[in-house]
């Protein structure tokens, strides 16, 4: 057992039986499926989203129903409508689809036993990736943690293996096995800044920093341990000044710590957040609130942020002016 990859799945125990395995069919979900399915026969299922967004889709699917049937796996497929709407972006929203269609399949009789478990085949590579594209939308340090190892996400775990494995690694590893994969069309499409990200800087940190990916990853965890401080921290003070917030103890606070909780009660209570943009007004009016005639009426994620008495509200649709004090 000398390989990265092979040591990251030794080191792999999945949170509960049966185990899910997300499977597009590309080289990374090829390699997880076929070890899992190896290491722990007849518990494990693949987990495959079709997309709708590609002609070649339909070949996609055909193509992991073989690999299934040759490794002996069963598989769970799964249709969405993942395109986006204007101004939304199309990996987000893939992304949100794909989460969705996995709680779906987790219930579905397909799956044979209610699944509570996903392994994903994100790698090292991925990983570097996603962190470059936060850095590059000047994200906070949610994003600049970049993607957790567990995570857990509408009712499931889910796990990531191979955060510390190249996708060269894996490659090679899937190679001397002789399992096909297939290659999605759109990853050279330079339309999407991921891909620009995969063909252009990181060959290009790869000759400059050959332990690129050690350490940006080490970076990231730092950003993780540091976030996860600040959630401690923002559960604290939501407590103190409840939910809904109240004005005047949100006053109390340092501007920092305002925006900390507010960003947590929004993701918390209403599953949004804010742009840095909407936070900074939102926190100039609280600043400014000094009479009970000052009104708040603020566009915040899909919905808006009212003054209500001595209280902040979250709706999708704003209220009547009447109930507003």
């Amino acid at each position: 057992m000398n390989s990265a990859f092979e040591r990251a799945m030794a080191a792999f125990e999945p949170a509960h039986w049966p185990l899910a395995v997300g499977f597009s069919g590309g080289a990374d979900s090829t390699a997880l499926l076929a070890a899992c399915a190896s290491r722990w026969p007849g518990q494990v299922v693949a987990f495959h989203v079709h997309h709708g967004l590609q002609a070649a889709a339909d070949d996609f699917e055909r193509h992991c129903r073989a690999v299934c049937e040759r490794l002996g796996v069963p598989l769970v497929v799964h249709r969405v409508d993942a395109r986006h709407a204007p101004g939304d972006s199309p990996e987000d929203a893939a992304r949100r689809a794909r989460y969705a269609a996995f709680a779906e399949m987790a219930r579905a009789d397909g799956a044979r036993v209610a699944v509570k478990c996903v392994a994903l085949g994100h790698h090292a590579d991925d990983q570097i990736e996603t962190l470059l594209l936060a850095l590059s939308r000047g994200a906070g340090l949610p994003g600049l943690a970049a993607m957790p190892a567990q995570a857990r996400r509408n009712g499931l775990d889910i796990h990531r293996p191979l955060l510390a494995v190249a996708g060269a690694d894996i490659r090679e590893w899937l190679a001397g096995r002789g399992l096909p994969w297939i290659e999605d069309p759109t990853n050279g499409d330079a339309r999407y800044t991921r891909n620009r990200i995969r063909s252009v800087l990181m060959p290009a940190l790869e000759q400059a920093f050959p332990q690129f990916r050690a350490t940006f990853a080490r970076s990231a965890g730092h950003a993780a341990q540091a976030q996860q401080l600040l959630g401690e921290l923002a559960a604290q003070d939501l407590e103190t000044v409840g939910s809904p917030p109240r004005i005047a103890t949100l006053q109390t606070l340092s501007r920092a710590r305002q925006a900390n909780v507010l960003r947590h009660w929004l993701m918390q209570s209403h599953g949004c957040a804010p742009s840095a943009a909407q936070l900074d007004q939102l926190l100039d009016q609280i600043r400014a609130c000094a009479t009970r005639g000052h009104r708040i009426h603020l566009k915040v994620a899909a919905g808006f942020v009212e003054r209500q008495g001595d209280f902040l509200h979250w709706y999708n649709i704003p209220p009547s002016p009447k109930t507003l004090l």
